[in-house]
């Protein structure tokens, strides 16, 4: 068996330690001195821009063994889908995870886009489907259709773009109709993205049993993520393999680790972040594990090294790992142990913890890294 291990591509900024929070690096913030892309220097602008931040973070990941980059999208970043084809020509055989929600784009065009980019860097293109969590972000994109019915929509779109890349191809669906539908023969023969496929509900669990070539969760405590992957598998006829989503807080030794979360947990001075809007499941069950959490916060240690405070300290998912670079190693063996077949790590700065986590924590996992 062999471990696929990407890095997050921090499209959204960085800043420059998670115990800090203001984002001074990429992104699409002020510019201000002493800030890096944008920035200024000598009271002109940086001339570092968002792009050559993620560049920089794609060379290094590449150089530190992870096998390609996750590429998010939001309201406040780059489109994922330029981005990738920007930055191709930075890589070798870097891959490009890029995220997007099919609802935003027609199957059509999104094949050709596809086809076009594999064509251009020798099929390094992996998707990351979302369908979109609802509440204000949502409609941000003008999209009103209902929780259940995003993955109805996004299970057709894939059906449509899989039939258009293998096309000529007729489709009269309640989202989508082309009639002999195909890519130009020059894009054809493209090998077609693998597939990762995001969502806690039984709605998003159902559409994943279909398509998924990996079955993406966020971290969750591995009893939870181990009934969850069970519950995939009822849903498959073929079952998917299996991801999961880590931010990584690894030290040298335990105590550092610990002492990181500290300084930041200070800084927050027991302020609460604004209760998440969205229609997520998987939101709403990350905030069930850690119910009831007192203000220290050792409590929201659910297992051994499994925090789920880290949406306290910036914007995403609750869980994480945090430890020795020993510690660290051991719980993802762990998470590979329960059907893991491949990982996408982050961790603040997205630039400097990657180079950590590759140079002390991947050469000590002993599941097999592709």
């Amino acid at each position: 068996m062999s471990v696929d291990v990407y890095w997050r591509i921090a499209m959204e900024g960085d800043a420059p330690a998670l115990r800090l929070g203001d984002i001074t690096r990429g992104g699409f913030g002020p510019y201000l001195p002493g800030a890096l892309g944008p920035g200024l220097r000598g009271g002109a602008p940086d001339g570092y821009g968002p792009l050559d931040y993620m560049g920089e973070v794609a060379r290094a990941t590449e150089r530190s063994g992870f096998v390609g980059g996750l590429m998010p999208s939001f309201p406040e970043t780059d489109d994922p889908w330029a981005a990738a084809a920007a930055l191709a020509g930075e890589t070798t055989a870097y891959r490009f995870m890029i995220a997007f929600q099919p609802g935003f784009l027609h199957p059509v065009q999104a094949a050709r886009m596809s086809a076009s980019l594999q064509a251009a860097t020798g099929g390094r293109v992996v998707y990351n489907i979302i369908s979109g969590g609802g509440g204000p972000q949502q409609l941000w994109w003008g999209d009103k259709v209902a929780h259940d019915d995003r993955y109805a929509r996004t299970s057709e779109f894939l059906d449509v773009l899989k039939g258009v890349w293998d096309g000529p191809f007729d489709h009269d669906g309640r989202f989508y109709r082309v009639e002999g539908a195909a890519l130009p023969p020059e894009l054809r023969g493209q090998p077609f993205p693998e597939v990762f496929f995001s969502g806690s509900s039984p709605a998003a669990i159902a559409a994943a049993g279909r398509h998924a070539d990996y079955y993406l969760s966020w971290l969750e405590p591995f009893d939870a993520l181990a009934a969850k992957f069970a519950l995939v598998r009822q849903h498959s006829d073929t079952p998917p393999k299996f991801a999961v989503r880590v931010d990584v807080l690894a030290r040298e030794t335990e105590e550092e680790a610990w002492e990181e979360l500290r300084r930041g947990w200070a800084r927050l001075g027991g302020e609460q972040r604004t209760p998440d809007a969205s229609e997520s499941v998987g939101w709403r069950r990350g905030r069930e594990f850690t119910a009831g959490a007192g203000d220290d916060l050792r409590d929201l240690e659910v297992q051994p090294n499994v925090w789920g405070g880290f949406n306290r300290l910036r914007p995403g998912p609750l869980f994480g790992l945090v430890g020795d670079y020993h510690q660290v190693a051991e719980r993802l063996d762990e998470l590979i142990g329960l059907g893991v077949d491949a990982f996408i790590l982050a961790g603040v700065p997205h630039l400097e913890e990657a180079q950590r986590v590759g140079r002390h924590v991947l050469p000590l996992l002993k599941g097999k890294i592709a």
